[in-house]
């Protein structure tokens, strides 16, 4: 029950990221940046209090894998809060939720799995999704939105996202917790030069309420909900993970609807239940073939 409760307040911390970013008036490289180096500095806090830290011996081995990991990170929170800047949270949050299906998607490739018909059945059901929410969304030209280029952004923060995860396959001897704790140092490190040559670190657009918030990103969002998450998996099992993990799309559609006054219309509502329902099938198949897997090791 205690490991139930802390995923469930992480995804809940998730799901309300959205209305915080839009709420911050710099830009999203900024953010990002800012958001890496106060979850870096809260996370290295917990360490310190729980005197653990990370084999300096296995961070050496899996060094470019962390460093390649840690940079897609980074540039998959301003490809997500651009997502945010140009359309809904709903739409942003649908369109990130299509990183399973990349990740399902380049396995044979990436991980040399079987592309089996259950998996493309996912890919195809979750492309229809897509077009859905893509086409409902885009004939809304409200609130000065672009909602297909904020779609795309939100894709392609997915596909990053994607590739971390299919990366993290193949570290070895790092915890998950300690994986994303030097994961967030090198993306506040690859970020700095980035941000210092686009935006040059003058940060002239950040107000009273841009502190308070970006604070409230970089130690709950980020460290607190880190935190959490990494902590509750060892006390849960993969299919129950899989299932709280959707607690964070559908909050941040509820709390969009409440906080922003964000709409979503029966065809979107349509292509979101698509995009969800395949990537959590696809997860479903994923946590089967591993059960195999182990029984034959």
């Amino acid at each position: 029950m205690k490991g139930q409760l802390k995923i469930i307040t992480a995804m809940l911390i998730w799901g309300s990221l959205g209305i915080f970013v839009k709420n911050i008036n710099l830009s999203s490289s900024e953010i990002a940046l800012l958001r890496g180096i106060i979850g870096s500095i809260f996370l290295i806090f917990f360490l310190v209090i729980a005197k653990q830290k990370p084999s300096i011996q296995a961070v050496k081995k899996n060094l470019m894998l962390l460093i390649f990991s840690g940079a897609a990170i980074g540039f998959n929170w301003i490809l997500l809060f651009q997502s945010y800047r140009y359309t809904t949270v709903s739409n942003a949050t649908l369109s990130y939720y299509f990183a399973p299906v990349f990740v399902m998607a380049l396995s044979p490739f990436v991980l040399k799995e079987r592309l089996t018909p259950a998996k493309v059945g996912c890919i195809i059901t979750a492309m229809i999704g897509l077009f859905l929410v893509v086409n409902i969304g885009g004939a809304d030209s409200g609130e000065n939105y672009h909602h297909v280029t904020g779609i795309l952004y939100g894709l392609s923060a997915a596909a990053l996202y994607a590739s971390v995860v299919l990366i993290n396959k193949f570290i070895k001897n790092l915890s998950g917790f300690e994986t994303t704790f030097v994961q967030l140092l090198v993306a506040s490190i690859v970020l700095f030069p980035y941000v210092f040559l686009k935006d040059h670190l003058n940060f002239s657009g950040i107000t009273s309420n841009s502190i308070v918030f970006i604070i409230i990103i970089g130690i709950i969002h980020t460290g607190i909900a880190y935190f959490l998450y990494f902590t509750s998996i060892k006390e849960l099992k993969g299919q129950r993970i899989a299932v709280l993990s959707y607690i964070d799309p559908i909050s941040a559609v509820i709390f969009a609807a409440i906080f922003l006054g964000e709409g979503i219309g029966l065809m979107q509502m349509v292509g979101g239940i698509l995009i969800l329902g395949s990537t959590f099938l696809s997860e479903r198949i994923e946590i089967q073939i591993q059960k195999i897997h182990n029984s034959k090791a």
